[in-house]
């Protein structure tokens, strides 16, 4: 399970916020009340990287939920679809948490039976997603990055996307077919041929990556692509930049935030053009009389 982040989960509903937020409180109430006592610090607690503040008399209500993803609170009807800033991370993995001494969480885990992954599937609702914001998820480790690509798997009607900051290197096997604005900033993409396929997509913004040429950038010619941000790529600084741009996207409009300017139509290899004229010259003058050359 993913650790929740309270502030970050709620910043996205729209809809059923109160009670969702009435669920997690009666939830901790109940946890609390069963026992007749206040919660006990567990012995690992405030070791190996845990986070808790020693000068707290005791964990947070929060704590009990910090390797839970929203499905799995009860008591709240909650849908993905419903949040745009939803924390999809899952939690610690199997040898992680038995490093940390706490495999006792893993309990819950295991007794997971497979209508109630139906239901969190369900309860997902990705296929509904319209406009949806994943950045700063924090994928450390792979199953983390598959999870996550199972999320992007199913955002199969989303039009506006956010993925900065992802430690993303390859989403060629991703496709978006009603996307229409996608921001991938501060990634680690290398090349076009790495981005998700988006025959739809208008806006896009690829600032901060580590594009080094242009090669690929034309996959994107037959589609309504009408701004681009390549800002503090590699590509930036190669030669005759935006003219080249602008010739393998004829449709596009907006280059780094400044529209197309006069300039930026130019041939971009005026002085290869220069030289094939010249050769043709000198050919012609060779058939038509040898000795003159």
């Amino acid at each position: 399970m993913q650790q929740p982040d309270m502030s970050e989960s709620s910043s996205g509903l729209t809809t059923s916020n109160q009670k969702f937020f009435k669920s997690c409180s009666s939830c901790c109430s109940i946890r609390r009340d069963a026992h007749n006592s206040p919660l006990v610090l567990p012995q690992n607690r405030g070791t190996l990287g845990q986070s808790w503040d020693p000068r707290l008399p005791f964990p947070l209500p929060s704590d009990s939920f910090k390797y839970f993803g929203w499905c799995d609170i009860e008591e709240h009807g909650v849908r993905g679809n419903q949040l745009l800033c939803p924390r999809v991370r899952e939690g610690p993995s199997e040898e992680e948490l038995f490093f940390r001494k706490e495999e006792h969480t893993l309990k819950r885990r295991k007794q997971v039976t497979d209508p109630e992954k139906w239901e969190k599937r369900l309860q997902e609702n990705w296929e509904n997603c319209a406009e949806l914001n994943l950045s700063f998820q924090d994928l450390g480790d792979l199953y983390q990055v598959e999870n996550f690509k199972r999320i992007l798997r199913r955002l199969i009607r989303v039009e506006k996307l956010w993925l900065v900051d992802n430690s993303l290197t390859d989403l060629s096997a991703i496709r978006l077919p009603r996307c229409r604005e996608l921001n991938v900033n501060k990634n680690h993409f290398t090349s076009f041929k790495q981005l998700p396929k988006v025959p739809q997509i208008q806006h896009l913004s690829l600032s901060e990556n580590n594009i080094t040429t242009l090669s690929g950038i034309s996959d994107f010619r037959h589609t309504p692509l009408e701004s681009l941000i390549l800002k503090r790529n590699p590509c930036e600084f190669q030669e005759r930049y935006r003219q080249l741009v602008f010739s393998s996207l004829p449709n596009l409009k907006i280059l780094d935030g400044i529209p197309k300017l006069p300039e930026d139509c130019s041939p971009p290899d005026e002085v290869g053009s220069a030289l094939i004229i010249f050769h043709f010259i000198i050919l012609m003058l060779w058939l038509w009389d040898p000795r003159e050359i």
